[in-house]
């Protein structure tokens, strides 16, 4: 089942790039049943949380969480098939950054003029709190450099902020983000902020566009990601425990790039499967473009014997279509 899924991917992205121009880990936690005695597919990527795609003159990049030895991991390729692990993007961290245990997440990227501009999470050495920053670099490999004195966004009343998602549209930059309230026994929030054409400062005073509240999503709703489709916004976002089957996906519509926003009534589209192909805690999206086809990547647990939880998150690239305005991911596709 397995090797037929990724064929598929194989096929249909191939096709897809051949027309288009252009972190700790948890306790190990069991799948509900069936038990499965044999492992789930393992990606030859590795450890890939937080996962961003960038699809950028005729090759895509993918942006993680710390991991390997980087501040940011990061590969490149030209089919989304065959990657190539790069060096750290960003090698040096800036003045406010706690080191070490810095605390380097979720990092995402979009091309502004002739520069790179990368939002990542970390490290408060003043406030001890996860708070958000922006490098710039003048290609998508790096190396980014964050020259700020201080976090471009940190919520230090909310918990701090994470999880960073920038977005133009009608030509006007806006970024995204979280309060990290769950550090602290606070409710979460999603928010979005306007940003200056470069990208370096905040514009007015951050909009709440969600909070937590939905039995799905536990005490925690993170990720946000802004896409439009037709002229309609829609915020997808993760909710519930990284770190268990409860973690999933899900969407709200907003009537413009800083809402209102309403969270969907049908709850997430994308949630841990107990069936073949079988699915640990899918989350933390993101939506991006194959020439017109819309595709979702995310991470997922790896999956050990006895359908018990790994200490790793692979990389999971679906085909994402839409049914009457409605998201659906055509997958587990794992990348292999």
């Amino acid at each position: 089942m397995h090797i037929m899924i990724r064929l598929g991917l194989a096929t249909a992205l191939a096709a897809l790039a051949a027309c288009s121009g252009g972190g700790a880990s948890a306790p190990s936690t069991p799948l509900p049943p069936p038990v499965v005695s044999a492992p789930g597919p393992v990606s030859s990527l590795g450890d890939l949380p937080d996962p961003f795609v960038l699809a950028d003159a005729g090759q895509y990049l993918i942006y993680a969480t710390n991991g390997q030895g980087r501040n940011v991991q990061a590969l490149r390729s030209s089919n989304l098939l065959s990657w190539q692990l790069l060096p750290d993007v960003m090698p040096q961290l800036a003045t406010w950054v706690r080191k070490p245990d810095s605390r380097v997440w979720a990092p995402e990227v979009i091309k502004l003029g002739n520069r790179y501009a990368l939002y990542y999470t970390a490290r408060s050495a003043a406030l001890d709190k996860q708070c958000v920053g922006v490098a710039i670099a003048a290609a998508p490999e790096g190396p980014f450099v964050d020259q700020a004195a201080q976090p471009l966004v940190c919520q230090g009343a909310e918990g701090g902020t994470i999880d960073a998602s920038p977005h133009l549209v009608d030509g006007r930059l806006y970024l995204y983000f979280k309060s990290d309230g769950n550090c602290c026994g606070m409710p979460t929030h999603l928010y979005g902020q306007e940003l200056s054409a470069d990208g370096l400062g905040v514009i007015g005073t951050a909009v709440r566009l969600l909070t937590n509240g939905r039995a799905w999503e536990g005490a925690v709703i993170e990720a946000p990601t802004m896409h439009v489709r037709a002229g309609q916004h829609y915020l997808f976002y993760s909710g519930n425990d990284y770190g268990g089957a409860a973690y999933a996906v899900g969407y709200a519509l907003c009537a413009g790039p800083l809402g209102p926003c309403t969270a969907a009534a049908d709850g997430p589209f994308l949630k841990s499967r107990a069936d073949a192909p079988r699915l640990i805690g899918p989350g933390h999206q993101d939506v991006f473009q194959v020439g017109a086809q819309d595709w979702i990547a995310y991470h997922a647990w790896e999956e050990l014997a006895g359908g018990v939880r790994g200490n790793r998150r692979f990389l999971y690239i679906d085909k994402l279509d839409w049914v009457d305005g409605k998201p659906v991911a055509r997958g587990p596709t794992i990348v292999p």
